[in-house]
C-alpha cells in the first residue's frame, strides 16, 4: 500500500517514527529538504562506551539514517531505499553534549544513490565523523 505524503518532511518523518531503534538512542528528526536531511542525538550515558563517548554505534548509525533519508528525498513515493554499503572515518571521539548528522545527495540514480555526512558536535564546530554510503532504491512494501 502506498502512502500519500503532503510534504516532503511528513514522508520522511512517517518512516522515521517507525524506527523503534531511533527512539531507543533518542534520535532526532532535525531538518528535511530535496537531498539533504538532518538528524540528530543527545549525549545519554546508556549510550557510551567504556571511556564515557558516544559509542562508534551511535555515531554511525546516525550518519547512516542521514544518508539514507537523503537519499529517500529524491525517491518516488512508492519507493523505500536500503544501506547496502557504507564507509565511515571517525575522527575524534564523540565528546559532546548532542551528535548533529547532515546527511546530503551526492548522486541519485534509478537504482544506486551515493550520500556523505558529516557528524558534528551540537554547534558543528567539530567533525566527528565522515561517512560515504551508498543506498539501493526498494520497493515500498
Amino acid at each position: 500500500m502506498v502512502e500519500s505524503h503532503t510534504t516532503l518532511h511528513d514522508r520522511i518523518k512517517t518512516s522515521f517514527d517507525k524506527q523503534a531503534f531511533l527512539a531507543l538512542i533518542g534520535a532526532e528528526l532535525e531538518r528535511v529538504e530535496k537531498g539533504k536531511v538532518v538528524v540528530s542525538c543527545k549525549h545519554r550515558n546508556a549510550l557510551t562506551q567504556q571511556q564515557g563517548f558516544l559509542h562508534g554505534g551511535v555515531v554511525s548509525s546516525l550518519a547512516d539514517v542521514s544518508c539514507g533519508y537523503a537519499a529517500l528525498t529524491t525517491m518516488p513515493d512508492n519507493a523505500e531505499v536500503l544501506t547496502v554499503e557504507f564507509k565511515i572515518n571517525l575522527i575524534r571521539p564523540a565528546n559532546a553534549d548532542k551528535l548533529v548528522a547532515s546527511g546530503e545527495v551526492v548522486k541519485s540514480g534509478r537504482t544506486l544513490i551515493i550520500a556523505e555526512s558529516t557528524v558534528t558536535d551540537e554547534n558543528g564546530e567539530k567533525v566527528i565523523a565522515k561517512m560515504l554510503a551508498t543506498m539501493i532504491v526498494s520497493p515500498m512494501k
